[in-house]
């Protein structure tokens, strides 16, 4: 019988991406970008991604800056914007050119978003982008004796307005500016926009995509995701961040404090930096969310597909025992799990055995693509904690090839007639694996 062949990579990427083109539809997502990415030779890319987002069925607000724009023609006029205390400071000269900087940037959005070109990722898109006074502000006023005067702050959003524009399919753009009622015009930060936008429409994403590199550990290693305590905790410590870095991860824990589930920050200069964030389940920026991206838990009767999937080719290679679906259903609450993001990528079993106060260690399988990273010994540590519970006072576990693995965390060889006489009548001397085990007391 011939074997298939193996599916393309590009075959590999999009069934992978199916769970997500699924799970997103119908969701809303705030994206928030600089004028950097306006003026960047790529945006036509980034545009591409946005309008793909929208024909996969995802309800999209963008909110852009427009700084270099600004700056611009500050310059071109003689002038330049002042900052006191980390706060702009927009006279009235300063102010003519952030309207015309941000209609700028807006008119270059918005033709690139009309592009239904032959040959193109935009062939055959017909995308509708609205605006309007969205963003009612307020003057920040008068500060530790500056006046700021026309730079203002977010004072409500009219989410009821974006949300049926969004119901329309149409894709909702708005430019770092408010409005007040008495008429006036302020010059407002478009990352503040972007979190206020998401907060008021309880949006499912809010998407900060960044000049920089991203955040980063003490060894440089791209930080992934973090907890909502997590955040919090790096945003008040000692830990050197980029301005932008600051400003978008507090915009983020803003954002997940007032009913947003997730906020991520993601390098913009990447190719496809958005579709790879958004659809792959690693993706590659960085991750804040309220609930938890990777969480142990009892597994339950839906793991039984996912804990097989993960087991099989273990299975295969002969490290464990085959184990069926009828099995695995009846002994699910045997089994603990790791979800990531709706995938279980490790797994471990506990098999008490109460009357001699001894318990199984078995099935303990990290996901080939999440080894190195501690899942293993997460596990292990669960599963004692568990065994202590009811009442076990030692482990034990049969191996075939990861004996210096469990000797490294406290495992000592045995013997047969060390195993419950249950388990020993079960003992399969065809496989021949080496049994250990470990005290709890």
């Amino acid at each position: 019988m011939s074997q298939a062949a193996s599916p393309s990579p590009n075959i590999a990427w999009f069934r992978h991406a199916a769970p997500y083109i699924h799970a997103h539809r119908g969701r809303t997502f705030v994206v928030a970008f600089g004028g950097e990415a306006v003026a960047d030779a790529t945006f036509h890319d980034l545009v591409h991604d946005i309008a793909l987002l929208a024909s996969l069925g995802v309800r999209v607000v963008l909110v852009h800056g427009a700084r270099p724009q600004i700056e611009a023609r500050l310059k071109a006029a003689g002038g330049e914007l002042h900052y006191v205390n980390g706060l702009r400071v927009t006279d009235t000269e300063a102010m003519t050119s952030v309207i015309a900087g941000a209609a700028s940037a807006r008119a270059e959005i918005e033709a690139r978003l009309s592009m239904s070109v032959a040959n193109t990722p935009m062939s055959g898109m017909r995308l509708t982008v609205v605006g309007g006074n969205h963003v009612i502000a307020k003057p920040v006023g008068v500060r530790d004796g500056v006046d700021y005067q026309h730079t203002g702050e977010v004072r409500r959003v009219e989410a009821a307005a974006i949300r049926a524009q969004l119901e329309l399919g149409q894709l909702v753009l708005i430019s770092p500016l408010g409005y007040s009622p008495t008429g006036e015009m302020f010059n407002l930060s478009a990352a503040e926009i972007a979190t206020a936008v998401a907060c008021a429409l309880r949006a499912d994403k809010l998407i900060f995509l960044e000049e920089t590199a991203g955040l980063r550990d003490a060894r440089r290693r791209p930080l992934r995701q973090f907890g909502l305590a997590e955040a919090q905790a790096l945003l008040g410590g000692r830990r050197r961040l980029t301005d932008e870095a600051r400003q978008h991860l507090r915009g983020a824990i803003d954002a997940c404090l007032n009913g947003v589930r997730r906020a991520h920050l993601v390098d913009r200069r990447i190719d496809g930096a958005l579709l790879l964030e958004l659809y792959t389940r690693d993706g590659i920026g960085t991750l804040i969310s309220v609930g938890g991206y990777e969480h142990l838990r009892p597994a339950i009767i839906d793991d039984v597909g996912g804990i097989l999937s993960l087991i099989a080719p273990l299975e295969a290679e002969g490290v464990l025992v085959r184990r069926s679906r009828e099995q695995l259903e009846l002994e699910i609450g045997h089994f603990s799990v790791i979800e990531r993001d709706g995938l279980v990528i490790a797994c471990a079993a506990l098999y008490g055995f109460p009357d001699e106060d001894v318990g199984e260690l078995a099935c303990l399988v990290v996901h080939s693509d999440y080894r190195h990273n501690g899942h293993g010994d997460t596990l292990l540590g669960h599963i004692e904690e568990r065994a202590r519970a009811q009442g076990l006072r030692r482990l034990f576990v049969l191996t075939t090839r990861t004996a210096h693995w469990f000797r490294e965390r406290g495992f000592v060889p045995g013997q047969i007639d060390h195993l419950p006489v249950a388990r020993r009548a079960l003992y399969n001397y065809q496989r021949n694996s080496r049994i250990f085990l470990k005290s709890l007391d």
